[in-house]
């Protein structure tokens, strides 16, 4: 076997398993629109593009056919690969949206690793009392009266009302309010030509009308969007790449 063979062997399975790993975190860690406003797509570029093209580009380097102690190469770089791809996956599993937080006037992504181990075993509800591997959970949070001066003191050391799942409530409880502080998807179509096109193609996609809909910000750590949802009930119905200030 040639060493541009041996490479483009090894770029191949690099590529699979890349699709495999891409696959987990775009539909089950960071489902639309969290890949991009969570900031999973500039972390699954870096670490996948180094583990492609790393690997095959090392092969190429090392390998000649009949060569000694060949095989001893190429089981240290599988085992660097490994390695690095399994750190880079822990990276990206410890960022991940555990919860997406309906508080206020807007939906707020919060990782996993911005939820303190103690707050998760003070939650009330015990769907809210662990991290979810399956996509991020749809809750409501609460300040209670008591503690708004406490939470306003921890929202300056950057730890808001959202990252305290004591004051988790099902999302139901807090749509109304929600909704009372929701935009008319009129605001966005009034942005401009390229954000009416959107707002009229999610509705006709959706098979609604624009007086069916209103919207909220959803904002998380890389980026701001428009979560849409329905003005009866305040269900969301996905994301719109639109600035929603």
């Amino acid at each position: 076997m040639s060493r541009w063979r041996a490479a483009g062997t090894h770029l191949g399975i690099c590529l699979i398993v890349a699709a495999l790993v891409a696959s987990l975190i775009y539909f089950v860690w960071y489902p639309p629109p969290y890949y991009t406003v969570s900031g999973g797509s500039s972390l699954t570029l870096l670490i996948l593009g180094v583990d492609v093209v790393l690997g095959p580009m090392i092969t190429l380097a090392v390998f000649r056919a009949g060569k000694k102690g060949l095989k001893f190469d190429l089981a240290v770089i599988a085992l660097l690969q490994i390695g690095a791809l399994c750190y880079g996956l822990s990276v990206i599993a410890i960022a991940r949206p555990a919860f997406v937080v309906a508080v206020v006037d807007r939906f707020v992504p919060v990782a996993a690793n911005e939820i303190d181990d103690n707050d998760l075993t003070q939650a009330k509800d015990p769907a809210f009392s662990s991290r979810s591997w399956s996509g991020p959970r749809l809750v409501g949070a609460v300040a209670p009266a008591d503690k708004k001066v406490e939470l306003a003191q921890s929202a300056l050391a950057g730890r808001d009302v959202e990252k305290f799942p004591q004051y988790y409530v099902p999302y139901d409880q807090v749509a109304t309010e929600l909704l009372a502080r929701a935009k008319p998807v009129a605001v966005l179509s009034a942005k401009g030509t390229t954000e009416a096109a959107q707002v009229a193609k999610f509705l006709t996609l959706h098979g609604m009308k624009p007086e069916d809909v209103k919207f909220v910000p959803l904002h998380g750590r890389d980026a701001s969007v428009a979560m849409l949802i329905t003005r009866n009930g305040g269900k969301p119905l996905g994301a719109l790449p639109i600035d929603p200030w």
